[in-house]
């Protein structure tokens, strides 16, 4: 079984090589973003990936990186993002949000730095922010009643949807241009000083999720309407903000 690099960095020169011989001179960028390109990569967790960015004829081609795609997927390298220089500069308006998390911790592995020009409306922020939240609002309360009450279920429920919000959370405070720490427990407590949420709710979900809790069923049930709460008082606060 393939396992991840102990260093993200080992797999460079053979991945871009071989999109390199692939695409030839259609090839802009590839960057590496997220959690496998920071201090604290862990080999087998973390995540590995990419963006890559081709030329306008490039992107009508991606039938070459099929094979490619697949035989990395089995080094546990992520499916790449593919873009061109003119999806970006458009996106940034629709996906501000995406961009600001990739923008936080990247590295460039080959060819241009795509990223670093990219500026951001603090009003299309908002906006997406506000969207986003609402969205996670009505997903958690309808996968709310498909738990049937069940504890159990319940965890899942609060496991799969933790980690959306500590994006989301960094972008509230690049709106309230807070320094964005970079861990989850510590950028709950800077959302919590910024915004005025409770901040154990979300450090009790974050124990739920990482498996260290000790929480009964009941109290799982009790903190689940605490999480509701708190992200439905955030939807209120996101949508009077003035940016």
């Amino acid at each position: 079984m393939a396992k991840s690099p102990k260093k993200p960095e080992e797999i460079f020169a053979e991945l871009t090589g071989d999109y390199q011989r692939a695409f030839g001179a259609h090839l802009i960028s590839i960057i590496l973003f997220g959690s496998g390109a920071g201090a604290d990569y862990l080999p087998g967790k973390s995540d590995l990936n990419f963006l890559i960015t081709l030329t306008d004829p490039g992107i009508e081609r991606l039938d070459l990186a099929l094979e490619l795609v697949a035989r990395w997927q089995k080094r546990k390298v992520a499916i790449p993002l593919f873009m061109t220089r003119s999806y970006l500069q458009g996106a940034r308006d629709a996906y501000p949000v995406e961009f600001l998390n990739m923008k936080r911790h990247y590295v460039v592995v080959f060819g241009e730095d795509v990223l670093t020009g990219l500026c951001f409306d603090p009003c299309h922020i908002r906006l997406q922010l506000e969207r986003e939240f609402r969205g996670k609002l009505l997903h958690l309360r309808s996968g709310y009643l498909a738990t049937e009450g069940s504890a159990r279920k319940i965890r899942a429920l609060i496991s799969e949807s933790l980690t959306a919000f500590v994006s989301l959370f960094s972008a509230l405070l690049c709106l309230k241009k807070v320094e964005i720490p970079d861990g989850r427990r510590e950028v709950f407590a800077a959302a919590g000083q910024a915004f005025g949420i409770d901040v154990p709710v979300f450090l009790h979900c974050e124990e739920i999720r990482s498996k260290t809790d000790r929480l009964s069923s009941d109290q799982v049930r009790a903190l689940f309407r605490d999480y509701l709460k708190e992200i439905g008082c955030l939807c209120e606060h996101i949508e009077q903000m003035v940016v």
